[in-house]
């Protein structure tokens, strides 16, 4: 059967096109990339404050995004970076504002963690543990209020799952039926402390089971899982039947910031994860499908290279955010 071809510029499409998994490949590659430079960046202290990286999960990222149709909005966490870049962000824009540059999507101000691009339906990144979930569930009972149909994803860590906040607005939404998908990016630490140190209980799906929500755990380095169980709660919240629960799997390569050491972290597991990448994985199959070939992958990343250094080196020529500009959007 031929393959469908469309842009791969922005995941979310609606449900009755075949998945782009090609597209979905690109946009892991090149989130990949960006974190990477990013890394470089902070490293030689180009970065002001802290930087918190998703190399590792993009495929939790870029699965769920491409799930969504292009109206509907996430809330992110403080490792955003890919959420902003799957949901349509440009990597100059993006980048920019992580430098402090004018140009930047909030004019230089938020910096890595505090940043909004509602143009591409993308409610922020958070600084908050879990600050994402009520933002995501508030602006769904304000489209249902205005008789909108969106959907709306929060993102969030395990470091989340111990926050009330999260079983209040899990309850509101089952109550009230409202189109809430809670994902959350099970890393395996919060911060440097390991999931089960700090987390009861025999089931983290269990959060939501209470609930009544469809909850389900899943392999989030896997983007074509992560894809397909997405696609089936969206589906759900726009028919009107409820929020779902969905805990993906994953792992960050890096640490919980650049400059992290990692001693919390045994060896002998992070080679397993390590050995798990998703983006390898991706290309494997894509080749072994027929969508693609060797040679037109490493092309394809090659571009991607390119389109992140390019907009690396017009960065950091970009003027700085203007301290003039510091009172403006600011209400008292």
């Amino acid at each position: 059967m031929k393959q469908t071809t469309r842009k791969a510029a922005a995941p979310g499409r609606p449900e009755k096109y075949p998945p782009d998994w090609l597209g979905m490949h690109r946009m892991m590659l090149l989130i990949r990339h960006f974190e990477e430079s990013v890394r470089s960046l902070a490293t030689a202290g180009a970065v002001p404050g802290l930087v918190h990286l998703c190399a590792g999960q993009e495929a939790t990222n870029v699965g769920v995004i491409a799930a969504l149709a292009k109206g509907d909005m996430i809330a992110s966490h403080h490792r955003g970076h890919g959420h902003c870049l799957a949901k349509g962000a440009n990597v100059f824009s993006l980048l920019a504002e992580i430098l402090g540059k004018d140009a930047g999507l909030c004019g230089g101000r938020s910096g890595s963690m505090h940043f909004i691009d509602l143009d591409n339906g993308n409610l922020g990144t958070n600084g908050i543990v879990g600050g994402g979930i009520p933002l995501a569930a508030g602006a769904a009972l304000a489209a249902r209020a205005r008789g909108g149909n969106e959907v709306f994803v929060c993102f969030f860590g395990d470091g989340a799952l111990n926050q009330g906040l999260l079983h209040e607005c899990m309850n509101m939404t089952a109550i009230w039926n409202l189109p809430v998908v809670f994902v959350c990016e099970n890393n395996g630490f919060g911060e440097f402390t390991a999931i089960d140190d700090v987390t009861a209980g025999p089931s983290i799906v269990a959060r939501g089971e209470v609930f009544g929500i469809p909850s389900k755990m899943i392999d989030g380095m896997d983007v074509r899982t992560v894809f397909t169980t997405t696609q089936r709660a969206v589906a759900r919240a726009r028919a009107g039947k409820g929020p779902s629960f969905i805990v993906c799997n994953t792992w960050r390569f890096g640490g919980h910031h650049v400059g992290d050491k990692q001693d919390y972290k045994m060896d002998a597991e992070t080679k397993r994860w390590l050995a798990r990448d998703p983006i390898p994985k991706s290309g494997k199959r894509l080749i072994a499908e027929g969508l693609t070939t060797a040679a037109k992958l490493k092309t394809l990343e090659a571009q991607i290279t390119t389109q992140v250094r390019d907009a690396v080196d017009r960065v950091r020529n970009a003027p700085e955010a203007a301290a003039t500009r510091l009172a403006e959007h600011v209400y008292g």
